[in-house]
This record gives C-alpha cells, sequence and structure tokens, in this order.
C-alpha cells in the first residue's frame, strides 16, 4: 500500500511515518509534503507514483487542509491526522477514512489502517464511494451502576460533559451514567447531525437545546433539557461552525 503523509510539522511528520512502518513495514510512504500547493502538485502530476491513502494534517503552511479534497478530480481517502477537534464536523461531511488526534495513538493508527484494508479487501467501494458513503452511527450504549447494568438509545441521551476528567452522559429524563469514551472519541462514533461539541466539555444534542441567548462580546448562553448544572456557552472557536450546524 502506498501512502502519502501531508504535514508541515517535521517532527509530527516523522513519529507518523514510523508508526506507519512499525505496524506495517510494507506500507510504502511516498512521501512527506508540507504544503496545499505541494500536494495538489503531486496529486495532479500523473507521472508520480499516486497512493492509495493520504494521512492529512488540517492546519498547513500555506493553507487548509481541505482545500487538497476540494480540488477537481482528487479522490483519494484520507485520515486526517491533526491537533485539532474543531473539524469534526467537516470532516464527517466528506466521510474520510477516520479522524485521528495528536498525539496519534498506534492503536488507533492501527485501528484506521485496519478499517481502510477491509474495505479494499471487499473489493470497493472505490475511492470515490469511500469518500461518500454513509457512516454508521453509534445507536446505543451499554453502561453500568454497581452492579446493574443498562442499555440507551443515543435518541435518549441529551448531551456528554467531562466531570472531574471522567466522561459522564446526561439522558432527558434526568439520569447520568459514566462512559468509557472521551469526547473526542464519542464525536466521531455518534452522528454529527444530531450532536456537536459546543465546547472542551460538553458534547450536546441538537433536541437538548431549549433557548438560545446571545450575551455581550459575542457569547452565546444556551439552556438545555435537562438543565445542566452550570451555566453552558458555546465556546468562541467552534461558534461559526455551530451556527452553520444549527442552520443546515
Amino acid at each position: 500500500m502506498n501512502v502519502l503523509i501531508v504535514e508541515d510539522e517535521e517532527l509530527s511528520a516523522e513519529r507518523l511515518q514510523n508508526l506507519i512502518r512499525n505496524i506495517d513495514p510494507s506500507t510504502r510512504v511516498l512521501g512527506i509534503i508540507p504544503s496545499v500547493f505541494e500536494t495538489i502538485a503531486y496529486l495532479q502530476n500523473k507521472d508520480n507514483t499516486q497512493p492509495d491513502l493520504i494521512f492529512l494534517d488540517i492546519h498547513l503552511e500555506d493553507d487548509n487542509g481541505f482545500k487538497i479534497l476540494e480540488s477537481e478530480g482528487l479522490m483519494t481517502p484520507v485520515i486526517f491526522a491533526t491537533a485539532y477537534d474543531d473539524y469534526l464536523l467537516r470532516a464527517f461531511k466528506v466521510h474520510s477514512i477516520d479522524y485521528l488526534l495528536k498525539p496519534i495513538n498506534p492503536l488507533e493508527l492501527q485501528a484506521s489502517l485496519n478499517k481502510f484494508r477491509r474495505i479494499r479487501a471487499s473489493g470497493g467501494p472505490p475511492a470515490e464511494e469511500i469518500m461518500h458513503s454513509p457512516e454508521k452511527y453509534k445507536d446505543r450504549f451499554l453502561v453500568s451502576a454497581g452492579t446493574r447494568m443498562f442499555t440507551f438509545k443515543t435518541s435518549e441521551i441529551a448531551y456528554f460533559t467531562i466531570e472531574e476528567r471522567a466522561t459522564f452522559m446526561r439522558l432527558y429524563d434526568g439520569r447520568h451514567f459514566a462512559v468509557e469514551y472521551s469526547l473526542e472519541k464519542l464525536s466521531q462514533m455518534l452522528d454529527p447531525a444530531e450532536f456537536f461539541r459546543i465546547n472542551r466539555t460538553m458534547l450536546l444534542s441538537l433536541h437538548a437545546i431549549r433557548e438560545m441567548h446571545a450575551m455581550s462580546a459575542g457569547k452565546l448562553k444556551i439552556d438545555l433539557n435537562p438543565a445542566a448544572a452550570q451555566e453552558t456557552y458555546v465556546s468562541s472557536e467552534r461558534m461559526t461552525e455551530f451556527k452553520n450546524w444549527l442552520g443546515k
């Protein structure tokens, strides 16, 4: 398998390359490219060996990595490898293979590569279908409380929060349970049309929003159902994407 690494941080690129080679020494890394312009030029040059898979950072030295995917005729499957979780919703819209957060966990990287290989080994779909096929999102959770265990549909969950370094889910009926996933992982597992991470400590369902209030300094306060333990605000860096999510 031929892969291309698009990354402008030299140490991050070298670490990713080493991780890939440790997982599968037969994987050929065609190169490390630091910019959008150079990547597009490489992919459009038919004399170059074309990658089966691209590892793509988002903030590159000259532009946003999504510009590569928007280029005409470039349909190579992508695994995002980035330090930013702000682009999860946009990444799901292009239906990338996976979205890995730095520092990249070797086990998560291996799972992403295995996922891509399973798609290829099944005889398809072709690259353009990988990039645009529907995702299968998690539709139920198994949780425990003492010796008892419960299962809940995703539609019963109002939001997820971080409390004292643990992740909890709050149901519409007010009950809450600890879950084993981080908010980053939950953002990948849940339908982005239904759930949005509004700040570093909360991932909420669209249907949990009761009212919204525009505050001074451009802040947006959200009243939730059920009510949260503390006042809830959309972080400034997620404001534009949140409004786009609400209005799509």
